[in-house]
């Protein structure tokens, strides 16, 4: 049996919809916390979960 747990919401960290097992990897994957309604982009590797941070847009200036 594998062991799998929940992937936990970075903003509030309460549980998502989705959850991962110990051979899962995920590259850019986009998870929604249904509570917050926040969206982030997280790395996971063999239950080993980062938070993918972008810089932020800047504005053209002149």
């Amino acid at each position: 049996m594998s062991k799998d747990e929940w992937l936990l919401c970075p903003v509030c960290g309460s549980k998502t919809r989705d959850r991962i097992r110990a051979d899962t990897e995920l590259k850019n994957f986009p998870l929604f916390c249904p509570k917050c309604k926040h969206e982030t982009l997280n790395n996971v590797n063999k239950l080993n979960i980062t938070l993918i941070t972008e810089p932020a847009a800047k504005t053209q200036g002149q």
